[in-house]
C-alpha cells in the first residue's frame, strides 16, 4: 500500500499542474502561474507564509481555476470568489485578477483597490501597470495611462505583450470602445 502512494501522489501533483491552462499570445495576460517571488522581511528572512501558498499546489490549482474562469470562460464573479478563497489578496498576481474581473464587471472602485493592492505586492509587476492602465484609459486618464505605458516600457522593454496592448489601446480616440 504504502509504494502505490508514493506512485499515486506524484502522479496526482503532476496531473494537477499539467491540468492548468496554456496560456496564448491572445490573452495578453501573462501567466497563469503566480509570478510574485518570496518577499523577504526585513532580516532578510523569506516569509513563510507567502512563499509556502505561491508554491503550494492546492493554490495553485486554485489559482488556474480561476485564471480559466476569467481568460475562457468570462466568469468574473465566480472567479473573483475563488480568488479571494485563496486568502491571498495581497499576492500581486491574485490581486491583479481580482482587480481585472471587478473591472470587466465595471466595477472601478474595486478594481482600482485591487490593482493598487498588487502593486503595493511588487511595484514592478507589469500586468498590473496594463491593466491599470486600460483602467486609466477606461476613466478618461490619458495622462495616466501613458505614465503606466512609460512604466512598463522601463520594466519590460517595448515590444513586450503588456506594452504594446497598452499602447494600441493609447492609439484610439478618446471615447473609442477598448477590445482586449
Amino acid at each position: 500500500m504504502r509504494r502505490l502512494s508514493m506512485l499515486l501522489v506524484p502522479g496526482l501533483v503532476s496531473m494537477t499542474l499539467a491540468a492548468g491552462p496554456v496560456l496564448t499570445s491572445a490573452y495578453a495576460a501573462g501567466s497563469d502561474e503566480p509570478s510574485s517571488p518570496p518577499k523577504s522581511d526585513s532580516s532578510g528572512k523569506k516569509s513563510k507564509k507567502k512563499s509556502s501558498s505561491v508554491s503550494d499546489p492546492k493554490f495553485l490549482a486554485a489559482y488556474r481555476t480561476a485564471y480559466t474562469a476569467i481568460y475562457d470562460r468570462h466568469d468574473y464573479t465566480g472567479a473573483i470568489d475563488q480568488l479571494k478563497a485563496l486568502k491571498r489578496e495581497d499576492v500581486a498576481d491574485v490581486a491583479n485578477l481580482i482587480g481585472y474581473s471587478y473591472r470587466k464587471l465595471g466595477d472601478y472602485q474595486q478594481s482600482k483597490i485591487y490593482y493598487e493592492l498588487a502593486l503595493k505586492d511588487d511595484p514592478n509587476h507589469v500586468r498590473t501597470w496594463q491593466y491599470y492602465g486600460l483602467w486609466q484609459l477606461e476613466q478618461g486618464n490619458r495622462e495616466q495611462a501613458q505614465y503606466h505605458l512609460n512604466k512598463i516600457a522601463s520594466l519590460a522593454g517595448t515590444d513586450s505583450t503588456e506594452y504594446r496592448s497598452l499602447a494600441a489601446a493609447l492609439d484610439k480616440p478618446t471615447g473609442a470602445t477598448l477590445v482586449y
